[in-house]
């Protein structure tokens, strides 16, 4: 049932029925929407400020992992500069020292990349700064990879020239240690042993049987065969072994090689004899480097003991008399 609503009028002083007219209601109607829509508004206000919708917290765990594997990146990468700058000290100060090639410096490894709109794709973001620096990171690294890459490219170039150095740089005696009988005269001056006065001697004397066999001391090819037996050396082969290197053997009884013929350290390339200039059986042995005449007794490395080598440095410097 519908209450009825009363009002005293002063005037009449009596009790009246009170009607309410539309405007009021109106104005009332609206106040009450107003009052509602307002506080409807400030509730919402208060959500979004204050309370995560749904995506709101997806998108925050989401940051917030993206945030811990950009930590965990960033570490990763510092371990990963540390063992590359490891690899590109011990690249400069031990393989490219090895092999006698200059290091490389390191504004090369630093090397400059890229251009001011670089990382444009990632300009306005909310983590710009920490994107731009882990991708910086990273392309500063491939470019240190590939510069190291190639430097390993050369070593293995170098490697290769080296292993092929080794083999034809002279390493052994041209007579087997088990049938040389003695070193009869060193590298240095001597006594010539026809005219009995101080001369210059550019090799070794081996002294051993006519017939002992003659090795070549490295790999290398024929460069000459004389078989004159009125000259000095009589018959003689000389091998050049590449990389400035050259050996003579003199005063042979015969030789089973022949110019532009390719052979190998150990192979036998001739025999002990007579021939040439000389007072007895032996092998004169010399060694050249860069038209040079050098001491071969530092070339004796590969085939020696140390007992053995000490034993022939100590005849080789005996000041005794030559055999040619």
């Amino acid at each position: 049932m519908k209450k009825v609503k009363y009002t005293y009028n002063t005037h009449s002083l009596r009790y009246e029925k009170f009607e309410e007219s539309l405007r009021s209601r109106v104005l009332r109607a609206l106040g009450f929407v107003s009052a509602t829509l307002v506080f409807a508004f400030i509730i919402v206000v208060l959500a979004y400020r204050y309370l995560d919708s749904p995506k709101e917290k997806n998108l925050k765990r989401e940051i917030a992992m993206l945030q811990e594997k950009f930590e965990k990146v960033n570490g990763d990468l510092d371990n990963l500069t540390g063992m590359l700058g490891s690899l590109e000290e011990r690249d400069n100060k031990i393989y490219r020292s090895i092999f006698e090639a200059d290091p490389i410096p390191d504004e090369v490894r630093a090397g400059g990349f890229g251009g001011s709109n670089r990382y444009s794709d990632v300009a306005g973001l909310e983590n710009e700064d920490m994107l731009k620096s882990v991708l910086s990171r990273i392309d500063k690294m491939k470019n240190r990879l590939y510069i190291q890459s190639k430097s390993y490219d050369e070593l293995g170039k170098l490697i290769k020239m080296k292993k092929e150095m080794l083999a034809c740089i002279p390493a052994i005696q041209p007579i087997s240690n088990r049938q040389l009988k003695h070193i009869a005269s060193g590298f240095g001056w001597r006594i010539d042993p026809i005219l009995k006065v101080s001369e210059y001697h550019p090799g070794i004397d081996f002294v051993a049987d006519i017939g002992t066999p003659v090795y070549a001391t490295g790999n290398g090819v024929i460069g000459q065969t004389d078989y004159g037996y009125g000259s000095g050396y009589g018959i003689h082969v000389i091998i050049n072994h590449g990389f400035g290197y050259q050996t003579l053997y003199a005063h042979m009884s015969r030789v089973n090689v022949t110019p532009g013929q390719q052979v190998k350290r150990g192979d036998v390339i001739g025999y002990v004899g007579l021939t040439g200039r000389t007072t007895g059986p032996h092998l004169h042995y010399e060694v050249i480097k860069n038209g040079d005449r050098i001491d071969p007794i530092n070339y004796f490395f590969n085939d020696l003991t140390a007992e053995e080598y000490d034993q022939i440095v100590k005849m080789a410097h005996q000041g005794n008399q030559a055999f040619d």
